[in-house]
């Protein structure tokens, strides 16, 4: 099956996403959620470093059907977990890190790779996706090798952020 009627999709989707969270961190909304956001879109993501782990495991043992459900279900969770992401900066303002020294240091460093990642993820998800539902099994294996470690980094700092920052909040 053709992959190029899908890279238009890749291309705006991977320029969309990013642009629609950047101008969407700057609405804010007077409305108070019932629930904290952040300890639940933290265990999000937890839950989809742990399909991604099952994935692969699942894959090397030819269990394809099982495999494909576990990443249908990462990609499932990294969206609500986008969304709910932004939903709680469009109600809430942004948490301060009130760590010092090396531990500042080091939250900086696992914050902006974070966020770098995530974006830069993106396209890789998208086109190891379209590689595996056209069937292209070869070059689905070929990306795949960089997607997973990327998406299991961005998934992980994102639980790691939140250990960090959560004494700092606000409730």
């Amino acid at each position: 099956m053709e992959t190029t009627k899908y890279n238009k999709w890749i291309i705006a989707l991977s320029i969309v996403i990013p642009l629609a969270v950047a101008i969407l961190f700057g609405v804010k909304i007077e409305l108070e959620l019932p629930f904290f956001l952040p300890p639940i879109y933290a265990t999000i993501n937890a839950l989809t470093a742990v399909l991604l782990i099952l994935a692969v495991v699942s894959v090397k043992k030819g269990k394809i059907k099982q495999h494909e459900l576990f990443m249908k279900s990462a990609i499932v969770f990294s969206v609500v977990f986008l969304v709910l992401y932004v939903l709680y900066h469009m109600t809430s303002d942004s948490t301060k890190y009130g760590g010092e020294g090396v531990l500042k240091y080091l939250y900086f460093f696992i914050l902006i790779s974070h966020i770098v990642l995530s974006i830069a993820v993106i396209p890789f998800v998208l086109i190891t996706y379209v590689r595996a539902v056209t069937n292209q099994i070869e070059l689905h294996k070929k990306i795949a090798k960089y997607t997973f470690p990327l998406w299991l980094y961005v998934a992980l700092t994102g639980v790691v952020v939140y250990w960090m920052i959560s004494p700092y909040y606000v409730l």
